[in-house]
């Protein structure tokens, strides 16, 4: 059983002190090791951020991807080895903006990967501009005036796309966040959570006294029902629009099968593992002579 000082590389994160990333940081690591993997077993795929810096701060195997482009690479990851956990790493950008169109068909789709969204509201690394989750009226360096458009809601887009495990936490609760990584990681299908997070540089509006006023556990009275779809977009619905931030698990279910489980490539195991497949030459000439 790994370590957390298996995880442990000598490069030192470079974020602002007081970032969110760094409860994320921890809350991942502490998360694989609870979840009993081996660094060599998770792939990490990032995009381009802040806190898609966060495979070159711990031992594990690291893909860095264009702005936007991470899920699918993910994807193409899982879908070539299966043997490993894949989790995408990115922020608020990549995932919702850049590449929302990716999260809409990840989330129906269902492959098994886990798609930790870091969402601070802001482009932190391009120095403040407003990003889909901004709040409207939030003023930064390309909205003096105040953001225009409602922000889009994450949870709302998954529950409505069919994703089979959505959840929300914060890096303020490095206990909670633990464990809903480790409850994605177990999941047979997609597993998406935001996280959201503190940005003490460029958004101020949001720091930790912030969240400790907005935020609650949906299970703190043991009532909620994770299992409840119309309770799940009930309680997505709450924020962005409301003053309360729900966090937890806010839909699972585990009967719907992972995208890999129906691929009939798979069935003789992992690509990797597979021997190399190829065409007659006499195949590609044909091909060649018909397009030159």
């Amino acid at each position: 059983m790994a370590t957390l000082q298996e995880y442990a590389v000598d490069i030192r994160p470079t974020w602002c002190s007081g970032c969110g990333d760094f409860g994320i940081w921890n809350a991942l690591k502490r998360a694989f090791v609870a979840a009993e993997y081996d660094p060599q077993d998770i792939v990490m795929v990032s995009g381009i951020g802040c806190g898609s810096k966060m495979n070159d701060y711990m031992r594990v195997n690291g893909l860095h991807t264009l702005h936007g482009r991470p899920v699918p690479v993910a994807q193409g990851v899982r879908l070539a080895n299966t043997a490993r956990k894949v989790i995408c790493v990115h922020g608020d950008g990549d995932g919702y903006g850049e590449g929302g169109n990716h999260f809409l068909h990840a989330a129906r789709r269902n492959m098994g990967i886990v798609d930790l969204v870091e969402n601070n509201h802001v482009y932190a690394l391009t120095r403040g501009q407003y990003s889909p989750t901004s709040y409207k009226g939030f003023k930064t360096s390309t909205s003096p005036f105040g953001v225009l458009e409602k922000p889009v809601n994450p949870l709302g887009l998954a529950l409505s796309q069919g994703a089979t495990f959505v959840a929300r936490g914060h890096s303020l609760d490095l206990e909670q966040l633990q464990h809903l990584i480790v409850e994605a990681l177990d999941h047979r299908g997609y597993a998406f959570i935001d996280v959201m997070q503190v940005c003490v540089t460029y958004n101020r509006e949001m720091l930790y006294d912030w969240y400790r006023e907005h935020t609650y556990k949906v299970d703190e009275n043991g009532d909620y029902d994770p299992s409840d779809w119309d309770a799940a977009m009930k309680k997505a619905m709450e924020f962005p629009g409301g003053d309360r931030v729900p966090t937890g698990i806010i839909y699972r279910t585990e009967d719907v099968p992972a995208y890999e489980e129906g691929e009939p490539t798979l069935e003789a195991g992992p690509l990797v593992d597979q021997p190399l497949r190829t065409r007659p030459w006499e195949d590609y000439q044909i091909l060649l002579d018909e397009q030159m």
